[in-house]
């Protein structure tokens, strides 16, 4: 057509070409545009390669890729290929233009506009469409994974007799593909509506037939697809009733069939599964037929019929049939709800035991008072308290920090209170670059301290202190830490970048060079470009500080590490450090989760996981995610000096890790692989029972009745040693529950409950968390009567406060603008009745660190506050406890017998006995109760570790001729 455009009239203006250096130039700057945007690109790709390696989890990322990729061309092609072909196929059905009305001559311009480009214009729509259906199908990785690698449950839904297993694996991908089945017609509807409407297909304003008979059956196909597809989904929606979340009195998150879905919802979704079967038979009739007047009138019965059905219908049953006389209609989905719920988050095995409450006031006043020994090793050093005193006298240099939060471990059977000097970048005496990253790269030591006494002058009694760090754990360990919770921050290490190892006031600085195989070598120059750029940092590209041997180390926490090298498990919110076979290990508990367990309610992790010791540094576990299904099935560990990942499988019957063990093979060891040294060190993870305490506030009840009726319903009491309103987390100590057989005491995790809107006590519970026993994760409830209130925290911690004698000593302890600050409130089931202590630390004006001072105690009604628990006891107990100490075996002088070997540990051991039994004496005879016990403990401490060292001697095989 003649170029019509207007414009002033004159000669024309000859506009000049580029010159060809101007023409290069531009090519050039194009081309390194792209290639830079194409570097960037390849970088981040390239760094995680790098990493993954570097860990020794290379699969682990090959898998993740290759799935994406998988998923991303497949759907997106299919996608493509699906609108694609609609829009060729509707121009391709397009009618001739011969006798044109005002609506089609008004869209002549439009066609006459995009005619050149149609090609281009179909391949540009349909790669859109296609690249964002598959990165949304590449972001359902984990359900497509869970789908072909799904492992049964072996258990089965009461409702379709349908493996757990169908629900947590099959169904969400059964639900992706519809969706994207509706997504692939609805846009396929929209774009072959556009064309036929633009070549005259469809018609709006014109006089005339509405629609040629091509356009109708076309469009008429997609409809019926799309009807088709809305069958499947109400085929689908009958099994997502045992999943749907819904709103019920009886529990909150309530999960599972009712009344009301069994004789209603049910039904009303297999008669619209019929309806739309026929409705979408009727638009495919359309073809024949060339009519719309039976598609739409199906059509409308069926939305009609969902309203009714699927709406008014099950409404009226909920109203009429289910509030008139809901306890006998609900109880027998309620049961099957509770029996579901209790699977699911293994707490179907919890002992739930009648227990008085209060103690026999008849009973023996001195066999109380032993049995206050026998029972618990109360903790009095309080790891959320002490943190500042471990920083103040153990911190040794500003750039050295412990966490606010220190960890609970035992250690030679005593309970351990344990915290590593990691590196706080923020204390570096002159921050810069090489300071940062290459000077200042780790910290130092580890430090630990008893957990139940406090040195003389309430101190933390430490076993382990100093730098380089020595004592109970000796010094013939690697104590550096490159890994740690506080070690955020990439360092740069092993070239020739001297790093600083730790200060020592003799010496002075110590130098020292990364040796491990951690980290990614920066020896090539494409890793140092690639690095440049992920971390936005040019001097990593051409520093003199980085040269052979050179290795970047980042994501250091052990909590990144664990969930970068297996993104399919949820991360416990407290690793904690233990040493074991001479290295320092972070142990991470590790949970598989579902929400697709049928008939079992759900919970919101961050929700129930919270309490008064979250904070910045000891945070909740994954903060969104409503669950119905949790184990913890994985035990990792992480080295603070390398930081190598090694993942072990904990739960062997747990078919949600068998099915990721499949997806990742190679990935998680044998639980057998465990060495007797790690196993010392597990636990039982405080998010997990955290979790199922929340539960069991409603799940202890199993009788349907009651438990719709509510009225044994209990709640996690507020911390009553702040004021933030915050639950009362749970406390590690080695007690014995009143039923447990085990001669010693047993290290377990433990809590209180309340009943609803009341501060009494209503149950104690419990859980073995020790892997060494038989009955480890067994969860032990104690259930107090209703009849006889019992004191809860908030009671006992009030009574504390308003006691006369101890408000004045509590007065006293603030003079001078000192601060009084409240540890843990420990509750241990003793004689029939509550034992219940709680220490007491001042920190004085001027001192930066609290000191333990006192410690309150009360049972069966006395209370004391005393400068020791074991005064404390005395008073409460009015008795004293047996003084007879501890003997090891002796000579006729009475020194301790000399070993049979020259095993130089058993000699050190019995030593420190002999010392421990003067100290003892020497106490006994001054009085000083505190410093007896002290002696005692070290006395019990030392024997232990020379038996230890003599049956390993034992059981040494001999060398031949000396058997």
């Amino acid at each position: 057509m003649p170029d019509r455009g207007g414009g002033p009239s004159g000669p024309r203006m000859r506009v000049g070409r580029p010159s060809r250096r101007a023409r290069t130039l531009l090519m050039t700057l194009g081309v390194l545009a792209v290639l830079g945007m194409a570097f960037i690109m390849f970088a981040g790709f390239w760094t995680d390669w790098l990493w993954f390696r570097s860990v020794h989890y290379s699969s682990v990322f090959t898998t993740t890729l290759w799935t994406k990729i998988g998923l991303f061309a497949v759907f997106g092609l299919l996608m493509a290929g699906v609108v694609g072909l609609n829009i060729w196929l509707a121009h391709r059905l397009r009618p001739p233009l011969s006798a044109m009305s005002l609506e089609q001559q008004s869209l002549d311009r439009y066609r006459m506009s995009i005619a050149p480009y149609k090609k281009w214009l179909l391949i540009g729509i349909s790669v859109l469409v296609g690249l964002v259906a598959g990165a949304s199908a590449a972001g359902q990785w984990k359900t497509w994974l869970m789908y072909v690698n799904g492992v049964p449950f072996g258990t089965k839904d009461p409702q379709f007799g349908l493996d757990v297993a169908f629900y947590a694996f099959d169904l969400p991908w059964y639900r992706f593909l519809l969706g994207f089945g509706f997504a692939a017609a609805v846009l396929s509807l929209i774009a072959a509506a556009a064309v036929h409407y633009l070549y005259g297909g469809l018609r709006v304003t014109s006089p005339g037939a509405r629609a040629t008979a091509a356009a109708t059956g076309h469009l008429s196909v997609l409809l019926g697809l799309f009807v088709s597809l809305k069958a499947v989904a109400y085929w689908l929606d009958r099994y997502g009733l045992a999943v749907k979340s819904s709103d019920f009195k009886a529990a909150d998150n309530w999960t599972g069939l009712r009344y009301v879905d069994a004789n209603a919802y049910l039904p009303a979704k297999t008669i619209l599964f019929c309806i739309a079967v026929i409705c979408a038979v009727l638009f495919f009739a359309t073809l024949w037929r060339r009519t719309w007047q039976l598609p739409v009138i199906g059509f409308g019965l069926m939305v009609l019929s969902a309203i009714l059905i699927g709406g008014l219908y099950p409404a009226i049953v909920q109203k009429f049939q289910v509030q008139p006389n809901e306890q006998a209609k609900e109880s027998p989905y309620v049961e099957k709800n509770i029996e579901a719920t209790r699977d699911a988050y293994a707490i179907d095995g919890a002992d739930v035991r009648d227990y008085p409450g209060v103690p026999d006031p008849k009973a023996d006043k001195n066999q109380l008072r032993q049995a206050a020994d026998t029972t618990a090793s109360v903790r009095l050093l309080d790891p959320n308290i002490v943190s500042p005193a471990f920083q103040q006298l153990q911190q040794v240099k500003g750039y050295y920090a412990f966490p606010s939060t220190l960890a609970v471990d035992r250690y030679n059977g005593q309970d351990t209170v344990i915290g590593l000097r990691e590196l706080n970048i923020g204390g570096i005496p002159k921050n810069n670059w090489i300071n940062d990253h290459f000077r200042y790269t780790h910290g130092y030591g580890v430090v630990a301290a008893k957990g139940t006494t406090a040195a003389a002058d309430g101190s933390p009694d430490f076993t382990q202190s100093d730098l380089p760090s020595k004592g109970q754990f000796g010094t013939d360990f690697e104590q550096r830490i490159y890994y740690g919770e506080q070690t955020k921050q990439y360092s740069i290490v092993g070239g020739p970048q001297k790093e600083l190892d730790y200060s020592d006031d003799k010496a002075g600085e110590k130098e020292t060079t990364y040796e491990g195989k951690s980290g990614v070598n920066l020896d090539n120059p494409v890793n140092r470009a690639a690095y440049a750029l992920a971390f936005s940092e040019p001097q990593i590209l051409y520093s003199g500080a980085i040269g052979e041997g050179s290795r970047i180390l980042y994501n250091r926490t052990p909590k990144e590490r664990v969930e970068a090298v297996a993104p399919w498990l949820t991360i416990d919110g407290a690793p904690y450090p233990a040493v074991v076979d001479g290295r320092i290990k972070w142990i991470v508990d590790a949970y598989t989760t579902s929400n697709g367990y049928p008939y079992a309610s759900r919970t919101t992790l961050g929700q129930s996981t919270a309490d008064s010791l979250t904070n910045s540094q000891r945070a909740v576990v994954a903060q969104e995610n409503q669950v119905n299904y949790i184990r913890n099935s994985v035990k990792a560990t992480v080295d603070a000096y390398d930081g190598a990942v090694e993942l072990y499988q904990w739960d062997t019957k747990d078919p949600v890790l068998k099915t990721w063990m499949k997806a990742f093979p190679g990935t998680v060891k044998p639980k057998s692989e465990i060495s007797p040294k790690l196993m010392e060190h597990l636990r039982y993870p405080q998010d997990l029972f955290k979790v199922q305490r929340e539960l069991l506030t409603r799940y202890h009840v199993t009788d349907p009745q009651t438990f719709l009726s509510g009225s044994e319903a209990w709640e996690v009491p507020d911390d009553p040693t702040t004021k933030a309103g915050t639950a009362v987390p749970p406390y590690y100590l080695s007690m014995k529950m009143p039923d447990q057989k085990e001669k010693d005491q047993v290290f377990s995790l433990t809590t209180t409950f309340t009943p609803n809107g009341r501060p009494n006590l209503s149950a104690f519970m419990a859980v073995n968390a020790d892997p060494g026993t038989p009955d480890y994760g067994k969860i032990r409830i104690l259930k107090m009567p209703t009849s006889k209130p019992v004191d809860g925290p908030k009671q006992v911690q009030s009574k504390f406060n308003s006691e006369p004698k101890i408000a004045e000593s509590i007065r006293l302890l603030r003079g001078g603008d000192s601060e009084v600050e409240y540890g843990n409130l420990l509750s241990v089931p003793l004689a029939d009745g509550m034992l219940y202590v709680e220490p007491v630390y001042v920190r004085s004006a001027g001192l930066k660190y609290p000191l333990l001072r006192k410690v309150l105690v009360t049972y069966g009604g006395q209370t004391a506050f005393e400068d020791t628990l074991e005064k404390a006891l005395n008073v409460v107990f009015g008795a004293e406890a047996p003084t007879t100490p501890v003997q090891p075996p002796t000579q006729p002088d009475g020194t301790v017998k000399p070993p049979t070997t020259q095993d130089p540990t058993v000699k050190a051991a019995l030593a420190d006995a002999q010392k421990a039994i003067e100290d003892a004496e020497k106490a006994r005879q001054s009085g000083d109760w505190a410093a007896f016990g002290k002696a005692q403990d070290e006395l019990k401490a030392a024997i232990k570790r020379a038996a230890e060292a003599e049956a390993k001697l034992g059981s040494t095989p001999k060398p031949q001729g000396q058997q």
